[in-house]
């Protein structure tokens, strides 16, 4: 199977293609320069060229083409994932989603839109139409697509509510292109959701979604602070706890994370403080008030309605999930980091341990309260202090030997970011719709190379760190 990939672009041409260099590079990128490792093997990666749908005919219409001409497609929302997912391996054609942005109906409890609106947008149209909002959305909300978030994320804002995306009823329907000599348009629920979301657009190209709604809110912007770790860990998982108060952001940081890489903060916090940063509903706030009043380790510095700063912090989740380390490399280049799962019920006790096992701030414990399974947990995101593959690797092994799972940042497969195992459900799906593999190919370990034992690096074709 040769690739012509002129071929399949001259037959596009009449669509909008994008011809300059420059930004068929920036489209053929995401956030993968987060990690130093992938950062070392994806630099070169660029397509071919881009094209730009504007309906989902338009979708039907490139997928055929370029499966005719053998012709690779990667799908891109707005491009702010961190692990390469949306990055052409193969080169080939980028399929930006970016005009398919429409927002179709909203009713209650649910939205039915297009994958390339934006989440800060959806958000607005909903807010405006029902007064309703999403359930939960990424750190990147005011850049980040919703079918992006889909096809990439796992959870984020909302997550210590209402749990992962994966989880049931997070997602209502996906509406899903296959890349067939004549592509097929078929829709999802339930069980079989799963085929497709978080699938990086391996094998299929999400057209449409129904996602959840809740009721909108202005939601108040918290920071508190308290002088242990365990205090600030145990403050969020007690309120996430507590039904009564209606949260949608518990996040913890450890000490000096807000003095060192929040700048914004820095002049409110000393290098000791551990902070945690709140969302909190207005009609919640009088509980919320005498549950901290409970606490007098705990020191509230900030509430935005309410706010005595000069110079306020912006939105409090936009230090939270993906952006700590964001901000952080704004400040340190060599900072990077792990994204782990504490489960319950020693989820407490897990972290302190991997503070024990890195006593020195080589690494520094960031935590999102989530659910799984209706049970209050971690993510954790944790900040690395990076020195080398070989000690980054080392530390991976010692949380995993501690019993907390590791979902690797510095791999670009589904696999690897995963669980480290095979989904046959998606296997099974790329079978049947993506019959060539060339929907997003080299990020599906079990479709390239089904006996691989997850032991190292996944090296598709050429990507070697440079020497």
């Amino acid at each position: 199977m040769t690739p012509n990939v002129a071929a399949a672009k001259a037959a596009l041409s009449h669509l909008e293609i994008e011809e300059r260099e420059a930004t068929i590079r920036s489209m053929s990128r995401d956030f993968f320069w987060y990690s130093p490792v992938l950062k070392a093997r994806l630099d070169h990666v660029t397509a071919d060229f881009v094209v730009y749908p504007k309906t989902e005919e338009d979708v039907l219409e490139i997928l055929a083409t370029c499966y005719e001409h053998d012709c690779p497609v990667t799908t891109r929302g707005a491009g702010t994932g961190n692990y390469g997912q949306a990055m052409p391996l193969a080169g080939g054609c980028v399929m930006s989603l970016k005009n398919l942005k429409r927002v179709k109906e909203v009713h209650p409890g649910r939205v039915i839109v297009e994958p390339g609106c934006l989440l800060k947008d959806l958000d607005a149209h909903c807010k405006a139409a029902s007064g309703q909002e999403l359930r939960m959305f990424s750190s990147t909300w005011a850049t980040a697509t919703i079918g992006g978030f889909i096809a990439g994320g796992s959870g984020g804002i909302g997550s210590c509510t209402w749990g992962a995306l994966r989880d049931l009823g997070n997602i209502i329907r996906l509406r899903v292109a296959t890349m067939e000599e004549t592509p097929r348009i078929l829709e999802f629920r339930g069980e079989e959701l799963a085929r497709v979301s978080h699938a990086y657009g391996t094998n299929g190209i999400i057209t449409e979604l129904e996602m959840p709604l809740a009721p909108a809110y202005d939601w108040v912007d918290i920071f508190v602070t308290t002088e242990s770790f365990p205090e600030a860990s145990a403050f969020a998982a007690e309120l996430a706890n507590e039904d009564g108060i209606l949260i949608k952001l518990a996040s913890v940081y450890e000490a000096p994370i807000a003095h060192d890489y929040f700048q914004r903060v820095k002049p409110h916090v000393t290098p000791q403080s551990h902070l945690i940063g709140l969302m909190v509903a207005p009609h919640a706030m009088e509980a919320f008030l005498t549950f901290l009043g409970r606490r007098p380790g705990a020191s509230l510095i900030y509430r935005s309605d309410a706010s005595d700063w000069e110079r306020t912090p912006g939105p409090v989740f936009e230090y939270g999930w993906n952006h700590t380390t964001l901000r952080a490399l704004k400040v340190d280049p060599s900072i990077t980091y792990l994204q782990v799962r504490y489960g319950a019920p020693d989820h407490l006790e897990k972290v302190e341990k991997m503070r024990a096992a890195f006593p020195d701030g080589e690494v520094m414990q960031h935590l999102e309260v989530m659910r799984e399974n209706g049970k209050t947990i971690f993510a954790g995101l944790s900040m690395v202090k990076f020195t080398s593959e070989e000690r980054l690797d080392e530390i991976i092994r010692i949380h995993e030997d501690a019993g907390c799972l590791i979902f690797n940042p510095h791999r670009y497969t589904l696999e690897e970011g995963g669980r480290q195992t095979v989904d046959d459900r998606q296997l099974a799906f790329k079978r049947e719709a993506d019959p060539k593999g060339l929907l997003n190919p080299g990020k599906m370990i079990s479709w390239d190379v089904p006996d691989w034992d997850y032991a190292s690096m996944y090296a598709y074709g050429k990507l070697q760190p440079a020497e």
